[in-house]
């Protein structure tokens, strides 16, 4: 039983002037999430001094959310939705489309796993898979 789908990942190569300022990004985001038909119940960017920012978008389907290292060139983006599975890989895909990076990491999950009898209780240890946007 699937709850939805939950598409992740980290851009590299970006211009870091894109990634600098909401003022820069904010639009660019906003293009993509009005083309995919993403339904906005509210967002919220916040600037970092001197440079970064964090976006997110509280979806009718869920959320999306990004986080930005202009000093890596480096954009975090997360993309979930109970509604089209469809529809959070092409915003993703947008997304990606519209601030071209050079690289690409992708994860795609399948957030139904919670209800079927393979969970793990909230005890089990995790591991970290790879660093995010080159942060040790």
């Amino acid at each position: 039983m699937s709850i939805g789908i939950h598409v992740l990942g980290e851009l590299y190569g970006i211009d870091r002037q894109t990634l600098s300022y909401v003022e820069n990004i904010e639009p660019r985001i906003w293009k993509v999430v009005q083309e995919c038909h993403l339904n906005v119940l509210t967002s919220a960017f916040h600037q970092f001094q001197p440079v970064g920012v964090t976006g997110f978008f509280l979806l009718a389907e869920s959320h999306l959310s990004l986080h930005t290292w202009p000093e890596k060139s480096c954009l975090a983006l997360d993309v979930f939705s109970c509604g089209s599975a469809e529809q959070a890989v092409r915003a993703f895909d947008a997304i990606v489309r519209e601030l071209a990076p050079t690289e690409v990491d992708r994860r795609i999950l399948d957030r139904g796993r919670l209800w079927t009898s393979r969970a793990v209780s909230s005890s089990a240890p995790y591991r970290v898979v790879g660093e995010a946007c080159g942060r040790s």
